[in-house]
């Protein structure tokens, strides 16, 4: 048995802010993603995209923004997390995919990077991560540079009966 789910997570610029995608630090970004916790959009839409495939819910519902834990929570290690419930519900990942829309910071130079810490959170190899970046080119808000915008799906099976 098989099943996909999909997850999408928005998340501010602002200057100031350490910029964390995919696991993958960006010190060289003017801007950084405003969340309760590092703002790491690509976690978080990941997160969303198997918890929904598993039919736990999402990211707010295991770790909501109101609780003081999750305060600059490091959103690889909630990802790792929320392998566990996922795991813990009789799953497996089989892989994700997911694309990135911003202006800043260039996802394509670390894409592999990204992948690579991604497939260490899920259990899985970085052949079972996708990692795409697009930009809005001057539209809507992630065109201006507000916000960065992900889109993620994952396939998860029927994790095998010992």
């Amino acid at each position: 048995m098989f099943r996909i789910g999909q997850g999408w997570d928005r998340h501010r610029l602002v200057p100031g802010r350490r910029c964390v995608l995919g696991g993958v630090e960006f010190p060289d970004c003017p801007v950084g993603p405003l969340g309760h916790s590092d703002g790491d959009a690509l976690c978080h839409a990941l997160a969303d995209a198997l918890l929904g495939a598993a039919g736990l819910g999402d990211i707010g519902r295991h770790f909501p923004d109101t609780d003081p834990r999750w305060a600059g929570a490091d959103s690889l290690e909630l990802l790792t997390q929320v392998r566990a419930l996922v795991e813990a519900a009789g799953w497996r990942v089989g892989n994700v995919d997911a694309t990135v829309i911003t202006e800043q910071p260039m996802v394509a130079p670390a894409a592999g990077a990204m992948a690579a810490r991604l497939a260490t959170a899920l259990g899985v190899t970085p052949a079972q991560v996708s990692v795409k970046g697009t930009r809005g080119e001057g539209m809507g808000p992630e065109g201006r540079g507000e916000c960065m915008t992900v889109q993620a799906v994952a396939l998860l099976s029927r994790a095998a009966q010992g």
